[in-house]
């Protein structure tokens, strides 16, 4: 029942013409658009992550959580062009244990992005000195949290069931 909606999914007319569609409008640029939604995304975490574990001491750290907006659109455009890449291809990543790894890795490094906004950068001695132990902790969690979800995402092309890309390669 289930492997007949995702088969259902990934036959629409959409998710066919972004597979097999040679328009520079389909695959491409969506795949385009979810590169430039992690790189804001994940970038932006990153550079607030370091500053919070000590790199660039002396720019303050509060004014950083203005980047929040930015990070929230760019997750939006992440999980919209997601959503869409992953339509395309529904039979072979819904059922691929490496995408619900990722997906763990995306819950749990925007659970700790939110908690870093909570906890440090709303923290009203956030520019006194150093951060506390606690927030630096979410920082390095958070780091290792995109690294995890980054190679994840990469790892579905060559892992499980629909790995074309490395049995191409053999």
């Amino acid at each position: 029942m289930v492997m007949h909606f995702l088969q259902l999914l990934e036959d629409s007319t959409f998710a066919t013409w972004v597979r097999e569609s040679s328009s520079i409008w389909a695959y491409p640029s969506i795949l385009f658009l979810h590169t430039c939604g992690m790189a804001f995304l994940v970038g932006t975490n990153a550079a607030i992550d370091l500053r919070i574990l000590g790199f660039g001491s002396r720019m303050r750290l509060s004014p950083m959580e203005s980047f929040y907006p930015v990070m929230w659109v760019s997750f939006w455009v992440n999980a919209v062009s997601g959503t869409v890449l992953l339509v395309a291809n529904a039979t072979t990543k819904l059922i691929n244990p490496v995408f619900y790894v990722k997906m763990a890795f995306i819950f749990l490094a925007v659970g700790t992005m939110v908690l870093i906004r909570r906890r440090v950068l709303r923290d009203p001695n956030v520019d006194s000195g150093s951060t506390p132990m606690p927030g630096k902790l979410l920082a390095l969690a958070s780091l290792l949290f995109w690294a995890g979800a980054i190679t994840a995402g990469r790892l579905l092309a060559y892992l499980g069931p629909g790995a074309e890309g490395l049995k191409a390669q053999l």
